[in-house]
This record gives structure tokens, C-alpha cells and sequence, in this order.
């Protein structure tokens, strides 16, 4: 019996084994896959090219599609056979407002199925996507890391609802709101409590309409199509439920994956092209390819062909992730054609391709690797090489800036959008003060912060030059600090970030550092360079952003302090024709501190002009730049912003101080593309510093700028009295918590008047009573003094003195009383 017990025991681990079942899991392994569509051709296609590569890609558990139909719709509909399928009331048309809203059907389709679908009741986890994905590997919701109360999804940036008004007025929970979509994994016990408020919350966003427009949702159309995302992130903000992001799960075909990064999903939403040849899915909408024997889109480039046209191995990888996408939906159309019972197509090389055993191994199914591995196209038509890779380097940002409030903003402004960004690693502020600066400063707590000795009064000449500050805090930093950052990204304080800079994407390497094109520097050009450099030849044109190996750095660093100081100190060549500067003043010294000192060590740049735009400048088309660099003026028709006119304004410690509002986008003139997008690239530069400034406020815990007498201060105002005022409030410690009560007492000061005035009512009353009592007691005294009787008239004279002297005292303790509430 114990033989037999031993071996049942035996059998039933294998059996879990077998099964995927590790019982050290925390979830069962029973998946279900959603996704949501409706009774239309251009659905039908997508529907082919989503179940194909879900059976490539082997994704565990059944699959449903939710079918969203009119009754009318229904009767001649063909595609009931394409997918395992849940037929759901189609909401297109709202069944009591009568709005036509389409995207309502996806969480509509979910609460349906979840009521009424028996397959709802036997599962653990679900994975919801949308039908114009492709699979290319299995979506394991816990070994993407999802849990109970914390479901994995794609980021989705452009949701900048989650940060202003429209969450405070559609969730209890702002704070909870995250910017997600796409993809969608979480517990079924989650998805029970989401569903019913993920349809009700996009609901109410529809009906909406004040609050549509792009500045508010980010939907660059402003007509509220994104509502079902908003409710979405709303519900699941409602219910507590914060997300994991990944960003390496899904990539849209056109973009290129980061290096070692190799994508599970393919979502083409948007429209992508390969050279010459391009696809975008609108132009299909009425198409009926899925039912036109033998037709399939029109074919992308072969790899061969892919490869001659780009060099560069990463954006090769990205060109092949588009032919895969449009290849993978080609391949599920000749076998939905075959399966309809079309005639066999004749034979062409593309169709022999599409069936080789070659694109059977390039398409095999991917799997989450960790750590992250790089495929290289080694060959015509040949297997993928899987060759792994050191986990990527890590990245340390630096910024430099002084203890005035002109660089406060700008930190905030930095901070805000480098958390927004994605940036990997930490960052610092080195923050150059003096200490009478710093007895005074209360900006401690705006960011990470080491605290370096000013240099902007030279110690030696007492050269008057701030900028030198930026080199001399690196080699403070350097000298001071241990780091295990294997590069360093610098940056100047007057930059928004739109996105991550990091090394393995622009190729920085050891002794190749990244930087951004200055050309002004007409210096490396000239004499200039012959007379600060050995290797005038080697001088780079650079600046801006710095990306730069750390032992690079270590050996640069210090030639760039002192090549700035030695440039500084040519005053027989500032000219502007000879080093660009047009105000002929040595302010640019310590840029050709950088590019002489590099060009001693012989560093040469790689110069990517991708990274950083100057807002008021044209982008080129298609380049999404990383870095706003608002070091220059800019303008949107009569609004402008020039830093400049902001540099002793206090925004960072008045309470909801911002600058003005730049125009709303759907004002702007559509007829010129160019300006077009140049003037929508300056608006969001000036909205992202405008709502960083409104989060800090926030923060500061500032009081509700409904109640306020002012709530937006002109700071363009007065800047003289401004700055004093600051002064006044200033505190002489330098602790955070002591900068943040100062900071509440200097807010109640300045923007709530009404408090202390209510309290001198108060005592004003009070003396109008004490006053009232007094006199009353003054005149019962008078009047017994000439009623009594044996009562002799001096005595009532000393009486009388005696309760003005007591009437007089009182109105003294109360005049010092008000005197200090009044200093309260």
C-alpha cells in the first residue's frame, strides 16, 4: 500500500510538471485571451491576422473573440467561423443617448462576457488585447511579473488626463490614475471589479464634452475617441488597482526596439512604411480581402532586401519587425483562403516564401528573455541568431544649476519630465551656491542634490562668469561621489525630456561619446582652436546633451574646467567672427571648454541631431526628439516664452504661480504642416513646464486655488517687489521639513488675507464690547454716585478715575493682543 501511495505521489508530480503546473507559482496556469471587435470586413482581416499568430505564437488557454452586432448587422454577416466567438449587443450607437461611440463595445463586450460566458467561471487570469495586434510569442501574465491587484500593461504617455483635471473630476483617486493600455493582463478577480466601472467611467468621459479638448485628453482630435481609455484607467483607479508597465512587450511596426529588446507584440495601429513600400490599416477599412480567393496585401521587401537598404543593425531589426507583421497577416489570409475552400493560388517567389521553412524559423515563437538578448540577421532568408548580451549599462543623469530661483522652475520643470520620460537610473542636481547663498535657499527638496562650492566669482581673477560652474561640478561630483553608473547623461537645467537618452540606443561607446550638433561654434573652425587645442582637427561642434562613458568622463572632466577657464581668460579673441558668440562677451567659453578639452583627449562624437529641438525650430518629419531646449525665445501667433524675462521671479514658492498659457492646439493654423508642427512641439514644451509647476504646487500642499482671493498671482509684475517679498519669507535653516513650514507660512501670508483680516474683525468686535461693558459700568457708577446717600463727591470722583484707569488698562491688553495675532 505504501508502494502503490509512493507511486500515485510520483505520478502526480510528474503530471504537474508536465502540465506547466510549478506549484512554487503563485497562479494557476489557466489563461484566457480576450479581444474585441465588430461585424465589418475591415475587422473580419484583422480578426485572421490576430487568431494566426496566436496559434504560432502558442499563447496557453482558449481564445474568445467578443463580437459587437446589430440585429440588422448580424444577418449578413459571413465572419461568424473566423474565431471561437461571444456575440455581444452591439453599444455602437448608445442604447440612451443615442451616441455614436464604437469603442465602447470593448468594455460593454467584457462585462458581457464575464456575465455570461461559462468560460468565465473556470479561469484564473486574462490577457486582453486588441485585433490589430500580432503574437509573435506567449503572454504569461505572472511571469510578466503580474499579480493580484497589480496587472501588467503597455504605457500609454499620451494620457495626460491622468495628471489634471479630467481625473479629478471622473475618480476619487487621481493619484491612482495610470496612463495604460494595449496590453492588458490581470486576475480575474480584478478584472470583476474593474469591468462594470471601466464601461460606466467611459460613459460619463463621453458625455464630457467641456472637457474633450487635446490640452485637457491629449487626443490630438479632441472629439473624446478616447474616452474607453480614460475609463478604463479611471475604473481601475476607482477599484485600487496600480499597474506594472512594460515597455518591451509591444512595439508599434515602424518603431524601432531598444537594443536586446525583442518585442511579443505587434500593435499596427498606426500607419508604417519599408522604403518604398507602406502600410496603414484605414485604407482597408471596407476591405474584403478575407473573402476575395488568392488576395493578399500588397507584399513588403524580402529580407534581403531589407538588409542592403539599412545599415544600422538596430533599425534593420525594426524594418524586419514590420515585414513580419504584414508577412505573419499574408500567411493567415492563404490559409483562411485554403481552409474556404479557394482554389490553390498559383505559384509566385513570394508565396514560396511565405511557405518555406525559412520563414517558418524567422517566425517562430519568441519568449520573454531575461536578461535581454539581441537577434542579428546573419544571412540571406537564414535563422535568427539568438546571441546574449551583458544586461544593459547603467545610466546616471546630471544637471547643473545655482542657488537662485531661476533655476528652481527650470528644476522642477526637469525633474517632472524626467520622471515622465522612462530615463533609466537616478539623477542628480549638482547645485553650485556660495554659503551666504545657501544660509538663504530653500529649494533643498526640488531634487536629488549634491551641493558644490560656486565658482561663478572666480577664486583666482574674480572673474564674474557662472557657466563655468557646469564643468566645476562635474569634477566635484567625480571627486566626491561613488558611482557604479557605467555613463553619465548630461544635461543643462533648461531642458523638458519627451523621452529616454541612453547609450545602446544612439551607440555611445568607450571613447565615443554622443552629443548633440552646436554649429554656432564656429571656433573649432578657426584660430580659435589652433590657439586652445593640439588637435584643432578633432574639435567637435557639440553640446547640449552629453553622453559619455564614465572612464571617458574621469579623464575629461578637468580639461574641460580649465580648457573654459583658459578660453575665458582670451579676451583678445571674443569676437563674434571668431567664436559665433554674437554678443561678443566670452559667455560661450565654457562650450569651448567641452569641445577643446575632448578634442585634447581626441574624443570624436557621434553628433545625433534626433535628440534635442529647440522649440520655435521645424522638426523633420518623423523624428521624435528626446530633449526641449527652451534656451531661446519662441512664439505660438501673439503668445511667446523667453526664459530670460523669468530670471528673479519666484515660481517655485508662490503658491500656483504659472507662466501664461500658450494657445489651445485646434486654435492653430492646419494649412501649413510645417509650422504646424513646429508651433504643436512649443506648446507642449510650455504646457509640460506649466503642469509641472501646478504638480509642485500641489504637492507643497498650497491651498485650493478656488478659494483664493488671487489664485494666480501676475508675476510679470513687479519683479522688483517680488524678489523682496521672497526675501522677507525666507527662512535661515536649510532642512527640508523647516523649507516646507516655511513655504505654508509664507503662502498664508501672501494668499490668504482674508483669515488674518477675519481675525482683526474679531477683535475689533470683541473691543466694541469690552467697550460696551465698559461704559455701561462707568455710568452705573456716575449715576450711584448722586443716588447714594453719605456718599462724599470726592470719593465719587476717585471712583470714576479708578474705572477709566481700569477701562484704559483693558483696551491696552487688548491692543496687545491684536498686536500679536497679528504677528502670527
Amino acid at each position: 500500500m505504501a508502494r502503490f501511495l509512493a507511486f500515485v505521489l510520483v505520478l502526480s508530480f510528474l503530471g504537474s510538471s508536465i502540465s506547466g503546473q510549478n506549484p512554487g507559482l503563485e497562479a494557476p496556469y489557466r489563461i484566457h485571451t480576450l479581444f474585441s471587435v465588430e461585424c465589418q470586413n475591415y475587422f473580419d482581416w484583422q480578426t485572421v491576422g490576430f487568431m494566426h499568430s496566436f496559434r504560432k505564437a502558442r499563447q496557453p488557454g482558449p481564445v474568445t473573440r467578443l463580437l459587437s452586432c446589430t440585429d440588422e448587422e448580424k444577418l449578413n454577416y459571413k465572419g461568424m467561423h473566423l474565431a471561437p466567438t461571444l456575440e455581444v449587443p452591439s453599444m455602437s450607437r448608445h442604447p440612451k443617448t443615442g451616441d455614436w461611440y464604437p469603442a465602447i463595445n470593448k468594455p460593454a463586450g467584457v462585462v458581457h462576457w464575464l456575465k455570461h460566458s461559462k468560460d468565465a467561471q473556470n479561469v484564473d487570469w486574462v490577457v486582453i488585447l486588441d485585433a490589430d495586434m500580432i503574437l509573435r510569442g506567449p503572454i504569461i501574465p505572472w511571469e510578466l511579473g503580474a499579480e493580484r491587484g497589480r496587472p501588467v500593461a503597455a504605457y500609454y504617455g499620451y494620457l495626460i488626463g491622468c495628471d489634471n483635471i479630467l481625473a479629478k473630476l471622473h475618480t476619487k483617486h487621481p493619484e491612482l490614475c495610470d496612463k495604460v493600455g494595449g496590453l492588458l493582463a490581470m486576475h480575474i478577480d480584478d478584472l470583476r471589479a474593474l469591468a462594470p466601472l471601466w464601461l460606466s467611467k467611459t460613459e460619463e468621459v463621453r458625455e464630457d464634452r467641456a472637457h474633450w479638448a487635446t490640452n485637457i485628453t491629449g487626443d490630438i482630435y479632441g472629439t473624446g475617441w478616447i474616452s474607453e481609455m480614460y475609463g478604463y484607467s479611471f475604473g481601475a483607479a476607482e477599484v485600487g488597482l496600480r499597474h506594472k508597465f512594460n515597455d518591451n512587450l509591444m512595439i508599434y511596426p515602424g518603431y524601432t526596439p531598444l537594443p536586446g529588446v525583442e518585442p511579443i507584440l505587434l500593435h499596427y495601429g498606426l500607419p508604417f512604411s519599408v522604403g518604398n513600400w507602406s502600410f496603414n490599416k484605414l485604407q482597408h477599412h471596407e476591405d474584403g480581402i478575407v473573402y476575395d480567393c488568392g488576395r493578399l496585401f500588397p507584399e513588403p521587401p524580402y529580407p534581403r532586401e531589407v538588409k542592403a537598404m539599412e545599415s544600422d543593425r538596430n533599425k534593420r531589426r525594426g524594418l524586419f519587425l514590420s515585414i513580419e507583421c504584414i508577412n505573419t497577416m499574408n500567411e493567415g489570409l492563404l490559409l483562411q483562403h485554403a481552409k474556404h475552400g479557394c482554389p490553390k493560388p498559383k505559384w509566385s517567389k513570394y508565396l514560396s516564401f511565405l511557405k518555406s521553412k525559412t520563414f517558418a524559423e524567422l517566425t517562430q515563437p519568441k519568449l520573454l528573455l531575461t536578461p535581454p538578448r539581441v537577434q542579428i540577421e546573419v544571412a540571406e532568408e537564414r535563422k535568427e541568431i539568438v546571441e546574449p548580451t551583458k544586461p544593459y549599462p547603467k545610466i546616471h543623469t546630471l544637471f547643473s544649476t545655482e542657488c537662485i530661483p531661476y533655476f528652481d522652475w527650470q528644476t522642477v520643470g526637469l525633474m517632472h519630465s524626467f520622471h515622465l520620460s522612462g530615463q533609466p537610473g537616478n539623477i542628480t542636481r549638482l547645485l553650485s551656491c556660495t554659503d551666504e547663498d545657501l544660509k538663504n535657499y530653500k529649494g533643498h527638496d526640488l531634487a536629488p542634490t549634491h551641493y558644490v562650492p560656486s565658482m561663478s566669482l572666480h577664486p583666482l581673477t574674480g572673474d564674474w562668469y557662472p557657466a563655468i560652474n557646469k564643468p566645476a561640478a562635474v569634477v566635484h561630483w567625480l571627486n566626491h561621489v561613488n558611482t557604479d553608473a557605467e555613463y553619465i547623461v548630461i544635461l543643462d537645467a533648461d531642458m523638458i525630456m519627451r523621452g529616454p537618452i541612453t547609450p545602446w540606443e544612439f551607440n555611445a561607446a568607450r571613447g565615443r561619446p554622443v552629443s548633440t550638433p552646436y554649429e554656432y561654434l564656429i571656433g573649432c573652425d578657426n584660430e580659435l582652436a589652433k590657439l586652445h587645442t593640439h588637435h584643432p582637427d578633432a574639435c567637435d561642434k557639440v553640446g547640449g546633451v552629453i553622453i559619455m562613458h564614465i572612464d571617458d568622463l574621469r579623464e575629461f572632466a578637468l580639461l574641460w574646467l580649465l580648457k573654459t577657464e583658459e578660453v575665458r581668460a582670451d579676451r583678445a579673441h571674443y569676437a563674434t567672427n571668431i567664436t559665433g558668440d554674437i554678443y561678443a562677451s566670452g559667455w560661450i567659453s565654457e562650450m569651448y571648454g567641452y569641445s577643446f578639452g575632448a578634442a585634447e583627449l581626441q574624443l570624436r562624437h557621434l553628433i545625433r541631431s534626433e535628440i534635442l529641438i529647440y522649440p520655435g525650430y521645424v522638426p523633420q518629419p518623423g523624428v521624435k526628439y528626446r530633449v526641449f531646449h527652451y534656451g531661446l525665445e519662441f512664439k505660438v501667433g501673439n503668445w511667446s516664452f523667453d526664459k530670460a524675462k523669468w530670471r528673479d521671479v519666484d515660481m517655485v514658492h508662490r503658491c500656483w504661480a504659472t507662466f501664461p498659457d500658450p494657445p489651445d492646439p485646434s486654435t492653430l493654423e492646419q494649412t501649413d504642416e510645417d509650422s504646424l508642427q513646429r508651433d504643436l512641439l512649443s506648446i507642449e514644451c510650455a504646457r509640460t513646464l506649466n503642469e509641472a509647476l501646478r504638480l509642485h504646487h500641489k504637492r507643497r500642499n498650497c491651498p485650493d486655488p478656488t478659494a483664493l482671493s488671487n489664485p494666480k498671482p501676475d508675476t510679470t509684475n513687479d519683479i522688483t517687489s517680488s524678489r523682496k517679498f521672497g526675501r522677507f519669507a525666507e527662512n535661515k535653516g536649510i532642512k527640508s521639513n523647516m523649507v516646507l513650514g516655511n513655504h505654508s507660512r509664507e503662502s498664508s501670508l501672501t494668499k490668504v488675507p482674508d483669515g488674518l483680516f477675519s481675525t482683526l474683525r474679531f477683535w475689533i468686535i470683541l473691543l466694541w464690547v469690552f467697550s460696551g461693558i465698559g461704559f455701561t459700568l462707568v455710568m452705573l457708577v456716575v449715576f450711584s454716585s448722586y443716588t447714594s446717600k453719605g456718599t462724599s463727591k470726592g470719593k465719587s470722583n476717585k471712583n470714576r478715575r479708578r474705572s477709566y484707569t481700569g477701562f484704559l488698562r483693558t483696551n491696552d491688553r487688548d491692543r496687545q493682543t491684536r498686536k500679536s495675532d497679528v504677528s502670527l
